[in-house]
């Protein structure tokens, strides 16, 4: 049985994680809402320019082509797995990590490249034994524009030298703090899809093959971007959920050894108070 001088060294130490998990449960939360405010502001960008793009792939376009367009077999294809740099985030790294193992199983080393952004997935797949064409990581939960240009010019160089044939980014989706759903989606080549909505026109300056140029690299650019800031919101999102789970059970552990460290107290002062009592009971 524990002694009180051990369950007060017990309860201090609970109590010290407490106050850590919480704290990071506030700036968990505080940099949630800012990631999830630039996640909910670029999505419909990105939709927008995609339903353009999409739009104007499908037209006649004189004189105008583009690799980016080219739907070719795919033999090889390059994926972009979107992770975290650090745990504590409850089930996302593993769930991004399972999605992605999914999406390659089965296949051979050689139809596959794999570019990563963040430590986790970096380090959860090479202990699988996958190779790692290029890896990216310190900006999970932050990042930037430029990140997500340099992860979409690695992937566009591999596909503009066919060393794939398709490109495919696996991230996270932000629902809420409690809900995140590993996705994957398709960058390169951009097709039309069937069920697009026909006989919408627009009217292009200087023309619409200049436009198509000029928007091409960018929709590619922030549809990646958004992908990072969906991932970053789910990851904050996660933490949050986990370090407010493990606050909860610091107290209710601090709870169960504050009474079991009374119980031994009470204990103590009752066998106390008996020896008292039995030793005057004896100089009668």
């Amino acid at each position: 049985m524990a002694s009180a001088q051990d369950l007060r060294k017990r309860i201090k130490s609970v109590t010290n994680t407490q106050q850590i998990t919480k704290a990071m449960k506030m700036v968990a939360s505080a940099r949630l809402r800012r990631a999830q405010t630039k996640a909910e502001a670029t999505r419909p960008y990105a939709e927008k320019i995609g339903q353009i793009l999409r739009h104007m792939s499908n037209s006649d376009l004189e004189g105008f082509e583009s690799p980016l367009l080219d739907v070719r077999p795919v033999e090889r294809t390059c994926y972009i797995v979107v992770g975290a740099d650090k745990g504590l985030a409850g089930a996302f790294s593993s769930n991004v990590l399972k999605f992605a193992m999914e999406q390659l199983h089965g296949k051979s080393s050689d139809t596959y490249r794999v570019i990563t952004a963040g430590r986790k997935p970096r380090d959860s797949m090479k202990s699988r034994g996958i190779h790692i064409d290029k890896s990216y990581a310190g900006f999970s939960d932050k990042p930037s524009y430029e990140h997500a240009r340099a992860i979409m010019h690695e992937a566009l160089s591999l596909y503009e030298r066919h060393e794939v044939d398709e490109v495919i980014m696996i991230y996270t989706r932000f629902v809420n703090s409690m809900t995140q759903i590993a996705q994957a989606e398709r960058l390169l080549p951009i097709e039309q899809p069937q069920d697009e909505v026909k006989g919408q026109e627009y009217d292009f300056m200087p023309s619409a093959v200049s436009v198509l140029e000029a928007l091409l690299p960018k929709y590619l650019e922030i549809t990646v971007y958004n992908g990072l800031l969906q991932s970053a919101a789910s990851e904050l999102g996660a933490r949050m959920t986990a370090m407010t789970s493990a606050t909860d059970n610091a107290g209710e552990l601090i709870e169960s050894l504050g009474l079991e460290y009374n119980k031994l107290r009470q204990s103590s002062i009752t066998n106390e108070i008996s020896e008292i009592v039995g030793g005057a009971s004896a100089l009668q």
